[in-house]
């Protein structure tokens, strides 16, 4: 399991575990409503979508000027800038 993985399974189970105590206790979860979920994955989405975006663009640019493409490193982006 790599430590992406492990760490959305840790953040999943102890969310699991917030709610569970808070039915317990009785008390109501302090969730966000579903629609401000949804707007978070449509930022997580979004967010990883312009990052592939901005790879393929670069890949594009280099593959018809005969550079050697970018490879996502962030402090070559930053030497571009």
């Amino acid at each position: 399991m790599s430590r992406a993985v492990a760490r959305y399974a840790l953040s999943l189970g102890a969310g699991i575990l917030a709610g569970f105590l808070c039915w317990l206790m009785g008390v109501p979860t302090p969730a966000p409503p579903w629609i401000a979920l949804v707007g978070l994955l449509g930022i997580v989405i979004g967010e990883s979508g312009g990052r592939l975006l901005l790879a393929r663009l670069g890949h594009l640019r280099a593959a018809s000027s005969g550079a050697p493409a970018p490879d996502g490193d962030e402090s070559a982006r930053r030497a571009d800038d």
